[in-house]
């Protein structure tokens, strides 16, 4: 290509005035490329690919690159073999470094997650786990699990875990359940919110155990299940919380437990026994429910300073306060103090920090907000009135509108009123209202 040709075809085509513009204007070009990535395992079937790339362009997003092109045992080759990753995948990851732009998808997310580790670029980590945890639902969510904890992803860890527990007997009931490690089956019996009844928590286990079987090809038998289970998932399961009928019907004809286990509940069940059995016997108070007071909502809600965003509840029987949810707008970040203050002047619980909004689903259908939750859940008295007040700032947000001012739900009424609406605010500066605003879930264990 003679030198012409080439400040005709680039640098003196328009639309490459920043530096961004420039460098996506070379990724996968020849154009003053040093050095090859070779893709592909050289024993394999698949075609090998080659991806021309610029060391200095990589060397200044990557420290492993760096160290590889410029360190003290810096690769002197112009071609760079890689047979742990397909070419659609590594193709993403130099499009990111060359143009900070990422086309994402279902079967190319984990190998991207995988390189971006492997080559020190966190950023293209969170987008991954951010792509991950917006495209989570109970049917992948195990396999979702398993990466985030191969590659220490731990918010990622914890939305997988609080999808689990939202909704576990659908999540216990996808094909990824069965290929878990003991070591998960061990923490997720271990939870205190598994939103499942028992027997269908003990109906999974036992799923677990025969699947377990038969990759080792043994016979699922009951006394082989429970050494493969192992003692510290048997124990953990809550057989006295179970119905009579339950546990005949389902745990005897498993034959995990053993004839004195078995003897004892039984006697329990009937009221002969009433020490302890070796066994949990409260019930899990299951995941944290939800109620939602807005039937519709939009964008446009901003935060002045000096006003707060306040409602003023009471509910019609005691509940335990986990939380509540605020409105948010894509991508936007949040500092808010949270107080819950009696009629009586008393502050009964403070929750403040900087919250990143995120995709929130309910019943109603799904918004950008983010979820406060309370160091320690704090009890709303029947019949008391409590003042939620949110001091905020941040960028404009969504908000509710046609709000109700009860809402009847999991055998509760939460009452909404105003703070103009209740004397002893009356001088709150306050955004909100029954109507429209903040506060578009209450989240609450029930007592």
């Amino acid at each position: 290509m003679s030198l012409d040709t080439v400040v005709k075809d680039f640098w003196q085509l328009t639309g490459r005035c920043t530096i961004k513009e420039r460098c996506k204007a070379i990724f996968h070009q020849e154009l003053l490329s040093d050095v090859k990535f070779i893709v592909g395992n050289p024993e394999g079937e698949c075609e090998r690919k080659s991806i021309p790339c610029h060391k200095f362009v990589l060397a200044m997003s990557s420290p492993v690159f760096f160290a590889m092109f410029y360190g003290d045992l810096a690769e002197t080759k112009d071609s760079v073999e890689i047979s742990d990753c397909e070419y659609e995948s590594l193709l993403e990851v130099l499009r990111f470094i060359y143009s900070d732009e990422l086309n994402l998808n279902p079967d190319n997310v984990m190998q991207v997650l995988y390189l971006s580790k492997k080559y020190m670029l966190p950023y293209l980590a969170d987008k991954c786990s951010a792509f991950l945890e917006k495209n989570l639902d109970e049917s992948n969510v195990f396999y979702v699990l398993h990466e985030a904890q191969k590659y220490e992803e731990k918010p990622l860890l914890d939305h997988c875990w609080k999808v689990i527990e939202k909704d576990a007997k659908r999540a216990l009931k996808s094909e990824g359940f069965v290929e878990i490690e003991r070591t998960v089956l061990e923490e997720l019996v271990q939870k205190e919110s598994l939103n499942i009844k028992e027997v269908e928590l003990f109906k999974a286990v036992d799923c677990w155990a025969v699947n377990e079987c038969c990759k080792q090809g043994i016979e699922a038998e009951g006394p082989v299940k429970r050494k493969v289970l192992g003692e510290q998932v048997v124990k953990a399961i809550r057989f006295p919380s179970m119905e009579q009928m339950e546990f005949a019907d389902v745990v005897l004809d498993s034959g995990v437990l053993t004839q004195g286990e078995t003897y004892d509940l039984m006697k329990y069940f009937s009221s002969v026994l009433k020490t302890p059995v070796g066994f949990p016997e409260a019930k899990r108070p299951g995941f944290a429910k939800s109620i939602t007071r807005f039937k519709s909502h939009k964008s446009g809600w901003c935060y002045t300073k000096g006003a707060l965003n306040a409602i003023v509840v009471f509910v019609s029987k005691d509940v335990k306060l986990h939380g509540v949810r605020l409105f948010g707008s894509d991508g936007g970040q949040y500092s808010v103090t949270l107080t819950i203050v009696k009629t009586n002047g008393n502050t009964i619980g403070t929750q403040r920090g900087t919250f990143l909004s995120k995709l929130v689903r309910n019943e109603v259908g799904q918004y950008e907000g983010f979820e406060i939750v309370l160091a320690t859940p704090v009890t709303l008295r029947a019949g008391e009135h409590y003042c939620f007040k949110a001091e905020i700032v941040g960028p404009p947000s969504r908000y509710g509108e046609n709000g109700q001012t009860s809402v009847d739900q999991f055998g509760v009424r939460f009452n909404f009123l105003s703070t103009s609406e209740f004397l002893y605010y009356w001088n709150l500066r306050n955004d909100s209202s029954t109507i429209k605003g903040q506060f578009s879930e209450f989240l609450f264990f029930l007592e």
